[in-house]
């Protein structure tokens, strides 16, 4: 399939902000919620509003791979992390009625495409959760998942052996703020979460206040120091990959249907910009999530995206789309201020 550039992808001085191709194609309705990349460029996917874990096949440059799914959970499956190779952690929730959450563990070292995989329940949260949203590892056994409509953050410390975990209460803050009613479907406070090794912040989107943020993580605790930082907003932002070496974050807005690159210092807000669908753009409508192929040479450079096709929050023109897997190659800019270049 042959990748698509609009002419809003282009910098002035011509050269390309993202090229987008299609790497697999869902039907129509799919919330394509979130995914983990594995070490040969598959795809684990999540589908919220069908219950599914689906298995996408690597996929050539502009090659075109049919999805299959793994397994149906019993509530809605959003994200997931690797904590060791091929060892994944999976987060299901049941945000809008009984609140229920738990994690599973997916262990497949030995599996291969075509087998079946079971999950194993290792968590079932307190009564206080609300709603599982993003993940991200903090620690060799420590993971924090975003709570959207508790707003706050979880911490859960894994067994030795993986099979047990014991989960906490992270952090809450007002920037994580959830606001029932003021949108249908009600959208999240907290959403998105990564953690950056290079400089242990933790940054986090809040949806609803439309808000990219970061809190200092103590590297021996792992717990949060001080106040959390402004570090841009203005659009109903999802989640994000991180390019820790170039300092940036590149950004999902779901509804607002782009990706937006925003910096990971609070003193560089002037240089977010939208580098994907401005003006809209057929192939990125409701993209919710981002994380760097596994490749050599990928990282910072090559993502794949989900998208929703719209399901969410129908774009301008009032159709639904399908929803896909992009694979989104992005070019660095000129930086002619001498600053760290993007």
């Amino acid at each position: 399939m042959e990748a698509r550039v609009t002419e809003s992808e282009f910098t002035e001085t011509g050269k390309k902000k993202a090229t987008l191709s299609t790497v697999a194609v869902f039907p129509k309705g799919f919330f394509l919620e979130n995914f983990a990349v594995r070490s040969d460029n598959s795809l684990l996917v999540t589908s919220l509003k069908t219950h599914e874990l689906w298995y996408v096949p690597p996929a050539r440059r502009e090659e075109h791979v049919e999805p299959t799914t793994l397994f149906t959970f019993d509530k809605s499956p959003m994200s997931l992390v690797e904590s060791e190779p091929d060892v994944f952690y999976i987060f299901t929730t049941d945000g809008y009625a009984t609140h229920a959450s738990s994690m599973y563990r997916i262990d497949l070292r030995t599996w291969r495409p075509g087998q079946e995989m079971h999950p194993k329940l290792i968590l079932n949260f307190p009564s206080a959760v609300r709603a599982l949203n993003g993940s991200c590892l903090i620690g060799l056994r420590s993971i924090l998942v975003a709570d959207s409509f508790a707003s706050l953050i979880w911490r859960v410390d894994l067994s030795e052996d993986g099979q047990s975990a014991n989960p906490s209460i992270w952090l809450k803050h007002y920037s994580m703020l959830y606001h029932p009613g003021e949108m249908k479907p009600e959208q999240p406070g907290v959403n998105g979460v990564r953690f950056s090794e290079k400089t242990s912040y933790l940054y986090y989107t809040a949806t609803v206040l439309k808000l990219f943020m970061r809190v200092r993580v103590d590297r021996e605790t792992l717990a949060p120091l001080g106040v959390p930082e402004y570090l841009g907003g203005g659009k109903m932002m999802d989640d994000f990959c991180l390019d820790e070496d170039a300092g940036v974050a590149y950004v999902t807005t779901h509804r607002d249907n782009t990706i937006d690159r925003m910096s990971l210092e609070p003193d560089r807000s002037d240089e977010n910009e939208t580098v994907a669908g401005s003006p809209f753009d057929e192939e990125l409508v409701g993209p919710s999530s981002g994380a760097w192929g596994r490749a050599e040479g990928e990282y910072g450079r090559l993502a794949f995206f989900t998208t929703d096709g719209g399901t969410t929050s129908l774009p301008a023109d009032g159709v639904l789309r399908p929803a896909k897997i992009l694979r989104v190659e992005f070019e660095k800019v000129p930086n002619p201020t001498g600053r760290r270049q993007f």
